[in-house]
């Protein structure tokens, strides 16, 4: 499912919408250069640090759960850090390509959800993902997420082109 990037001359009703639709088309855009990599790349790694694609789109999944769920609703998740083991990502191997995917996209509609709910200037519920410091708004948590986002997909870009996949713009 790719989304046209979104470009800043198409109008949006605010800074959330705006968001929103980076965090969408980031999303979706990993989703697609992964869905693209052959089956055997999946589990490999190509770069020095060590994480393979399916190690990647857990930990987006985590990063966005830790950053929405955990810190800025406050919510008890659980293993805040289940994409790790070790002070590494990991998967285990009943983990597919489609489950990560899909549990990646359901993180991304909550995500959407608690920005159409909240006021971008909200801050965040105290608790634990702060560590100890004041807890952000809701805007500086998307901004953190965007670059995430942003800056792991170039990453990807990276591995798709020394698997020999075609990697876009």
């Amino acid at each position: 499912m790719s989304l046209p990037f979104p470009s800043p001359t198409i109008p949006a009703a605010g800074r959330a919408e705006v968001f929103v639709r980076y965090l969408d088309y980031f999303r979706e855009n990993l989703i697609d250069k992964v869905a693209a990599l052959p089956e055997e790349e999946l589990r490999r790694s190509r770069l020095p640090s060590g994480w393979t694609p399916l190690e990647l789109v857990k930990h987006l999944r985590f990063v966005e759960l830790r950053w929405i769920s955990w810190g800025f609703q406050g919510r008890d998740v659980g293993d805040p850090w289940g994409d790790e083991r070790d002070d590494r990502w990991h998967v285990t191997a009943d983990e597919t390509r489609d489950s990560l995917v899909a549990a990646l996209r359901e993180q991304g509609r909550h995500t959407s959800a608690v920005v159409a709910g909240n006021d971008l200037d909200a801050v965040g519920k105290p608790g634990p993902r702060w560590d100890g410091a004041e807890p952000a708004s809701l805007e500086r948590v998307l901004f953190h997420l965007t670059q995430e986002y942003a800056r792991h997909l170039g990453h990807l870009d990276i591995v798709a082109e020394l698997a020999g996949v075609a990697i876009g713009e």
